[in-house]
């Protein structure tokens, strides 16, 4: 969902024209959709004046329009700390407050809202949504009631508040709304999509397909409509035609793993059995506790004989659920098949035993726990989006299931430049007397960053020979430094090496040679493991869970102890220098001391605060770590300080799915 203010119409009364020009830029940036470019704009803005309420309400919604819900939120409590008064404000962080869950304040800032602005339709839209969100849906139904006798034109107001019907179970209060939907918006395809879904629960299974080809038609890659018309060509027989359909959704969206899994069904069902595993082995790799996955993937394999894997499957299933009965009576058939006939007696006795179980508590309980002891239930139906047994297994982040490899940004260096850095205004790098004396010091340009990339050919050749020339010819040490710079850069390490050790021999308390000395040993071990395909990085899946994962199964640990040890050293020469802290945050990271990592991250925001890849990479290992609160936030102002893979990540572990 994008929100967007009245921009247009808002009037921003400054006393300077710069400010005007920054917030002119930053409005018409919002509103052709540079978001990244618009913060920018209004960081600027904030830095001028630090009243300003309107910049940082701005902010906000571009943030917002990024993902960046935390840092969206932040922004709009600040605006109303400035302006109490302010109402747009209350508006947009109780959406914010919404779509990260924080509903009980999303509310409440709604009520400010109303008692600001009673007059406001658009104040009961979003309160009926909330209301929505958080299951109190008769309450969302006054609020949508309220919202259209002010505005009964809008489709997406009856399709919310036929939502609401839905929930409350008046099925024909639903339909009516999502018919009315549908006559002020014939292009728009949800409401068809909505109808449909309620036709298939009616078992109006042609009324279904016929919505559905309406919606397809508006919209040929709409993912839902054509998962939705598979489930209805397949309750209708169409058995080929809904496997097509499935097809299609994972095309678009190879992820998808509740569409894996039903492709898996139908291929099983169509005695395809070397694909339906395939699809039974990307559905585990995605989500490695889904126990019907196993349970039926186990059938395939008996199928094709392969009976010790069948077994396996079945005491994976039986794991994942201690009281599945079917799972201990269908490994017992395979154990009678691999002749283990006293441990198949065994599993058919727990069986039993457990169906005696599922038997005195039905009435009860009627958890999908306890229905795993029920054998007379069959398990090879597809799984629709609703389902019971799909809401616990098959979370929102498998439907969009993207597996990455998030990269720590690199580690600060001097690296050859192409000219002398001059500072601006408003600039946001670390200015400190030290660094700049040391960088006048050197025979070539050199720039403090943590970016890659390299200067011309032409331009290292040339400087390459000046340092060499210059050899012996007084301030050795400044000129090795800058050959070592020189070689690293063409990759020879340990020529570079070699030059560091002798500058640092001459000058040992110099606290930069022995900065880069460090970002050097990590480099070298970061190329080997590359060349030997066992990269590690930080590998996060949807759900938050985290892990350590390198490209090949025939990992190695690398040391990195050298390379922290001429970091400490650098601390220990200048401790005012934030950079250094952020270099031992990379080292530690890499070494496997997260939470150290985190310490000298810190240290370094302490010293310097707007060091934006320090807040990526804190953020990262904080969402590692499973903290992804805190690390949102951190990411949050890594994308504020223009680190625009912030956005990236925010977008995939910092949202909360809508429902």
């Amino acid at each position: 969902m994008v929100i967007v203010f009245m921009l247009m119409t808002s009037v921003l009364v400054v006393a300077q024209y710069d400010k005007q020009q920054f917030f002119l830029r930053g409005r018409q940036a919002l509103i052709e959709g540079k978001y990244a470019q618009a913060i920018e704009h209004f960081n600027l803005l904030t830095r001028l004046d630090t009243t300003l309420h309107e910049a940082y309400f701005f902010r906000g919604i571009a943030k917002y329009n990024l993902g960046d819900f935390y840092g969206a939120q932040a922004d709009f409590d600040k605006t109303i700390y400035i302006n109490l008064l302010y109402t747009p404000a209350y508006h947009y962080r109780a959406i914010t407050h919404s779509r990260i869950g924080k509903y009980d304040l999303a509310l409440k800032d709604l009520e400010e809202a109303v008692d600001l602005r009673p007059g406001f339709a658009g104040l009961y839209f979003s309160r009926g949504v909330t209301y929505f969100l958080s299951q109190q849906f008769e309450k969302a139904v006054e609020d949508f009631n309220l919202f259209l006798r002010r505005e009964p034109k809008v489709p997406d107001a009856y399709l919310n508040r036929g939502a609401s019907y839905l929930f409350l179970g008046d099925t024909l209060k639903a339909i009516n709304d999502y018919e009315t939907a549908i006559s002020l918006n014939r292009f728009e395809p949800e409401g068809y999509i909505r109808r449909a879904r309620i036709y298939i629960m009616q078992k109006k299974l042609d009324l279904a397909i016929e919505d559905l080809n309406s919606a397809i038609e508006l919209d040929s890659v709409n993912t839902f409509a054509l998962f939705n018309r598979a489930l209805a060509l397949y309750d209708n027989k169409e058995i080929m035609a809904a496997l097509n359909d499935l097809e299609t959704v994972l095309r678009l969206d190879p992820g998808n793993a509740l569409t894996l899994y039903n492709r898996a069904l139908i291929r099983t069902q169509i005695g395809d059995y070397n694909n339906a595993i395939e699809d039974y082995d990307r559905v585990l790799s995605i989500n490695p506790n889904n126990v019907l996955a196993y349970y039926n993937r186990a059938a395939v394999f008996i199928e094709l004989g392969r009976f010790r894997d069948a077994m396996d499957d079945y005491s994976q299933a039986i794991n994942l659920y201690p009281d599945f009965a079917n799972a201990y009576m269908n490994r017992s058939y395979v154990k009678n098949q691999l002749g283990r006939f006293n441990s198949a007696k065994r599993d058919y006795e727990t069986a039993q035993q457990k169906v005696s179980e599922y038997r005195a508590k039905r009435g009860s309980d009627t958890s999908a726990i306890a229905s795993l002891a029920d054998t007379t239930k069959k398990y090879d139906r597809l799984l629709a989006l609703d389902a019971d047994f799909a809401k616990q297994d098959f979370s929102n982040e498998l439907l969009q299931y993207r597996d990455v490899d998030i990269r720590l940004k690199p580690l600060f260096k001097f690296r050859p430049a192409e000219r002398r850095v001059e500072y601006v205004a408003l600039d946001k790098r670390f200015r400190d007397k030290t660094i700049e004396a040391f960088m006048e010091s050197l025979p070539i340009p050199v720039s403090l960053s943590s970016s890659q990339k390299s200067i011309s050919l032409e331009l290292q050749t040339n400087y390459l020979r000046l340092a060499d020339s210059s050899l012996h010819i007084g301030k050795e040490h400044a000129t090795l430094f800058a050959k070592a710079l020189l070689e690293a850069d063409k990759k020879q390490f340990n020529t570079a090496l070699e030059c560091y050790g002798q500058a640092i021999e001459q000058n040992p308390e110099e606290t930069f040679y022995y900065l880069n000395r460090g970002a050097l040993q990590s480099e070298m071990i970061d190329f080997i493991s590359s060349i030997e395909s066992n990269v590690q990085v930080l590998t996060l899946d949807n759900s938050g869970a985290t892990r350590a994962k390198v490209k090949d199964s025939n990992t190695r640990n690398y040391d990195y102890t050298a390379a922290i040890h001429d970091m400490k050293k650098a601390v220990n020469l200048s401790p005012e220098i934030p950079y250094i802290y952020y270099n031992l945050g990379n080292l530690y990271c890499l070494s496997g001391d997260l939470p150290e990592a985190i310490v000298q991250y810190s240290k370094a925001l302490e010293i310097f605060p707007n060091i934006g890849e320090a807040y990526y990479n804190r953020g990262l290992v904080q969402i590692y770590l499973q903290d992804n609160e805190k690390g949102c936030l951190d990411m949050s102002k890594a994308g504020e300080l223009g680190i625009e893979e912030a956005y990236s990540v925010i977008k995939k572990y910092c949202t909360k799915e809508e429902l």
